[in-house]
């Protein structure tokens, strides 16, 4: 599945496998809607991408998913963290740049601005992040969104 928002595509999906990443006690409390676990992660993510020299001053529960805020672009950007099925272990998650469109509009510089410089450094650094961390199976990388819960057949209609 593609998604689509705007007419315009999201960019590449990093589809990893970890036992590494626990649902965290009062996470559930968090959700916007059951089942969108992924706080563990995201925090992981946080921690180093701040260690590779990116402000990611917090995370926090989305309808769709965890978001990693991160301050350096021009526009609204982050890190998306989407989860497959709790039940799941070890658990499949895709994480993308969460920026739609190859252009966004800047208030800070009153025009468009193209993305891909920090849509392509935050993906390049999230694969790296994941190929350094041995308890992480990196799946797939694709423009298309994985289907998270293929391994057991739990159908998310997608």
């Amino acid at each position: 599945m593609t998604l689509k928002l705007a007419g315009e595509l999201m960019g590449k999906f990093i589809h990893i496998r970890s036992s590494k990443f626990p649902i965290l006690p009062g996470e559930k409390e968090e959700l916007v809607n059951d089942g969108m676990y992924g706080k563990s992660l995201a925090q992981y993510l946080q921690s180093n991408l701040e260690e590779r020299g990116y402000d990611a001053p917090f995370v926090c529960c989305e309808d769709w998913g965890w978001w990693v805020e991160l301050t350096a672009a021009p526009f609204t950007f982050g890190a998306c963290v989407y989860s497959g099925a709790e039940e799941n272990v070890p658990r499949d998650f895709a994480c993308t740049d969460g920026v739609i469109g190859p252009r966004k509009w800047s208030w800070k510089k009153l025009q468009f601005v193209d993305t891909s410089p920090w849509v392509d450094k935050l993906i390049d650094d999230m694969i790296a992040i994941f190929q350094a961390d041995e308890d992480i199976e990196i799946v797939d990388v694709s423009e298309e969104f994985p289907d998270l819960d293929a391994s057991t057949g739990v159908d998310q209609g997608t």
